[in-house]
């Protein structure tokens, strides 16, 4: 049955939306509602799109054939980074909305349990069945702790801090009397030197693609190694346990 807590599958019970397979060897639990599964691929679509246009903004693009004044390379590029840059804002803003009125799996990103001492413990497990030090894992319905950790911190945050500091630099081009200077331009009161923004910015480029890297790595080795269906489940929104 699971766990107390309510991450931890240890057998197989009808908890949670949990439902056993007759046979014995599946476990079934819907864990992602249909909401949160289309903001995942939209974000994640719009996430591509803002890391290949702002790596071209940041570092330059391509040679063009012709002359400058005839080409719009570089205002294609910057257009569908500010396009895809509100998509995202607007998805980001609506997830808040899903862990606000969602179920305990809707808000695990947004916080992490660090007064719960059983999570420290199951954490350090989890470093450890990372590390290959482990020989069993442990199953959650849910995100285990070690990736709540890093939802939390390299892409809850550096979310929230790539929209404010992506609108405060829009602000400049937008003018003093637009909504984004006016809710943003207290960034330019922290680093007063344009660049300085620019250059956090672009940092925080890289932090998402390891982020994405690690995440990728992160789901197939566990529908591999642990047989959960990590991948699928944010496409059916069912999670499953096989024997």
């Amino acid at each position: 049955m699971l766990d107390k807590s309510p991450h931890v599958l240890t057998a197989a019970v009808g908890a949670h939306g949990a439902r056993i397979d007759p046979s014995g060897e599946r476990d079934t639990v819907y864990v992602y509602d249909v909401p949160l599964r289309l903001w995942h691929w939209i974000n994640a679509a719009a996430i591509l799109v803002l890391g290949l246009t702002g790596y071209f903004i940041g570092s330059g693009t391509p040679t063009a054939l012709g002359e400058a004044s005839g080409s719009f390379l570089f205002g294609y590029i910057r257009f569908a980074h500010l396009s895809a840059g509100y998509v995202l804002t607007v998805g980001f803003l609506l997830r808040i909305y899903l862990a606000l009125i969602g179920t305990l799996h809707a808000k695990q990103i947004f916080y992490v349990p660090l007064w719960r001492k059983s999570y420290w413990a199951d954490l350090l497990y989890e470093f450890r069945w990372y590390a290959f030090l482990e020989a069993k894992p442990k199953k959650y319905v849910g995100h285990n702790p070690l990736a709540q950790v890093a939802m939390f911190s390299m892409f809850t945050q550096t979310i929230t801090f790539m929209v404010v500091t992506g609108f405060a630099l829009y602000a400049q081009g937008a003018g003093n009397d637009s909504w984004q200077y006016q809710f943003f331009s207290w960034v330019f009161s922290i680093w007063p030197n344009t660049q300085d923004v620019h250059t956090w910015h672009h940092l925080g480029l890289w932090v998402i693609v390891s982020f994405t890297l690690v995440h990728i790595y992160a789901v197939i080795r566990e529908d591999v190694i642990t047989r959960q269906s990590i991948v699928f489940s944010m496409i059916s929104g069912k999670r499953e346990f096989r024997g």
